[in-house]
């Protein structure tokens, strides 16, 4: 047995007497959505208890403290030291994606978790007890819009991350981008310097307000927005740049300030990636005049659906409150004076950031280790560029993200994919550039954006990902570049 099926057994592993409450923390240490139940004093294998299980059991009328052995649940599926690997996988089907592996005196020694009708997803929350706990307080009490106590928190436990003195919860990451550049007054015939590889949301924000996105190129040293291209790129119109911390590292922000500065434009930080990455010792987010981020399902903190805005300027904050509800007045209840919107957070959503927020270096922890884990599987391999990690930067890794070269890897990005989603393996491409796409599509040459966005893979990067799991994802991708040399050679 390996250390890393050794480790990930113990987490899995509790005594059959456990409550309900202590299997969920188990089912979210082990991070395969099972629980094994263990007899205290053989240490024999007596049950397995899935997090579907335990949802149902609530639903159920049970409670966090109630013993786990009474939970319905169906009879175990178990396989034997001894059977052969076609015996074993002949186990495996929709419901059944966890079966232990016994020795002959009943205790577990391994576990088949993998087959092709399981797939490694490329992103999935962490979510656990404490989550579950707050939104039923919501539900219990009767605070499921946007009043309710867990807005304030998680507008100050974020702010206070970020090192920020306000924060302004809202309904996403594009809508707290529209209230950053309506708080700073962007607007009809303006100009807003964007980078073009970057999710649309960016650039979209832009033209809500009736202003015009200009892109610029990335660099290829960080996949960011190239500084040095930003200073062609203002005219008289220019009134702000947003630089986007793409895939969890930070863009090069000194030189983008020392410009911003020159010309004066406001600094808005596209930060929906990066929950926690740090541009020379200084969380992302608080360092321009504006960050924003998202919460989304599939990013570092979410809440469903969701953002924040976060700044140090009292102004700005106001301003993105008074318009995040309808441009109300704070004074007079159902009296506006300006066009504002619907932007707001519901207390449900902010129920689950705060409690995100409560593990929120665990989870920064936890992508570390995914990427540490990567970084050493990867290395070497023909073709493979690894993600950037300036020195001057911390890299949160929100996904794990490689450039394929396909003279040296042997098959292009494309067929990679292929290749890994046929083996179980979920992936993304990089973002089209903004440029490109249609409703923009500017006829630029943006020459390494394009580069990066026909090379770039956003490969499994979830928190729960144990590191057996990315291993696999090594292996199969050793395994593609050595099948494409023996198919060349072969050829």
């Amino acid at each position: 047995m390996t250390e890393h099926m050794r480790a990930q057994l113990e987490a899995m592993s509790l005594p059959a007497t456990a409550t309900i409450r202590q299997t969920m923390q188990t089912i979210n240490r082990g991070g395969l959505g099972t629980a094994f139940l263990i007899d205290p004093e053989t240490r024999r294998f007596v049950g397995l208890v899935t997090d579907g299980d335990i949802r149902r059991a609530l639903l159920q009328g049970y409670g966090l403290e109630s013993p786990v052995m009474t939970v319905p649940r169906p009879q175990p599926v178990t396989a034997r030291v001894g059977m052969s690997p076609e015996e074993i996988s002949s186990l495996l089907s929709a419901p059944v994606r966890v079966v232990p592996l016994l020795d002959g005196e009943g205790r577990v020694v391994d576990l088949v978790a993998f087959d092709r009708r399981m797939r490694l997803p490329v992103a999935e929350p962490l979510l656990g007890e404490k989550e579950l706990l707050n939104v039923s307080e919501c539900v219990l009490t009767g605070w499921v819009s946007s009043g309710g106590k867990f807005v304030t928190e998680f507008e100050e436990a974020f702010a206070e991350f970020c090192d920020t003195r306000f924060a302004v919860a809202c309904s996403s990451g594009t809508t707290a981008l529209h209230l950053a550049l309506l708080a700073l007054g962007v607007g009809d015939g303006d100009e807003v310097i964007v980078p073009t590889l970057t999710f649309i949301a960016t650039a979209n924000a832009v033209t809500y307000t009736r202003a015009r996105p200009v892109f610029v190129d990335s660099e290829a040293e960080t996949w960011n927005i190239d500084p040095d291209l930003i200073a062609e790129a203002i005219t008289p119109r220019t009134k702000a740049i947003i630089p986007v911390h793409l895939y969890g590292h930070p863009a090069n922000m000194d030189p983008l300030l020392a410009i911003a500065a020159k010309y004066g434009l406001a600094v808005i930080e596209d930060a929906a990636e990066a929950h926690g990455a740090r541009y020379k010792g200084r969380r992302v987010g608080g360092i321009g005049d504006i960050g924003v981020f998202s919460f989304y399902g599939n990013k570092i903190v979410t809440t469903g659906e969701g953002g924040m805005l976060v700044t140090n300027r009292a102004d700005v904050a106001e301003k993105a409150r008074r318009l995040r509800d309808h441009g109300m007045s704070s004074e007079h209840r159902y009296w506006h004076t300006i066009l504002g919107y619907n932007y707001r957070m519901t207390n449900i959503q902010a129920a689950l950031g705060v409690a995100q927020m409560e593990k929120i270096e665990a989870i920064l922890d936890a992508k570390r280790r995914v990427a540490e884990v990567y970084r050493t599987g990867l290395t070497g391999i023909p073709g493979i560029q690894l993600p950037p990690q300036c020195e001057w930067a911390e890299n949160v890794y929100w996904m794990f993200s490689v450039l394929v070269n396909e003279a040296e890897f042997g098959m292009s990005r494309d067929m990679l994919m292929h290749y890994l989603s046929r083996t179980g393996m979920e992936t993304r491409p990089f973002f089209p550039p903004v440029h490109t796409q249609p409703i923009y599509n500017t006829g630029q040459a943006l020459p390494v954006a394009e580069r990066l966005a026909q090379t770039g893979i956003n490969l499994p990067s979830s928190v729960t990902m144990h590191a057996s799991a990315v291993e696999r994802v090594c292996a199969s991708i050793r395994a593609a570049h050595l099948g494409s040399q023996r198919s060349e050679k072969g050829g």
